[in-house]
């Protein structure tokens, strides 16, 4: 899996889903728009850390393409 692991696929005011610190184990997944970049790396293994616009942070499994 190396979607979200990239910080040149992520942007502010993209549609992601991430996991929360909280749901690591279980692999729950949360939806939302980017806010802010957390991850100062161009790469990260387990996916970049944002903030999404409610204020949640984790890291991004999956972006989610508006074609």
């Amino acid at each position: 899996m190396t979607e979200g692991c990239y910080r040149k696929e992520i942007s502010a005011g993209l549609e992601v889903e991430i996991v929360l610190k909280k749901d690591q184990r279980t692999g729950i997944l949360t939806k939302g728009t980017v806010k802010d970049i957390l991850t100062n790396s161009s790469y990260h293994p387990h996916g970049i850390k944002v903030r999404l616009v409610d204020g949640q942070v984790g890291r991004v499994r999956k972006v989610n393409s508006s074609d």
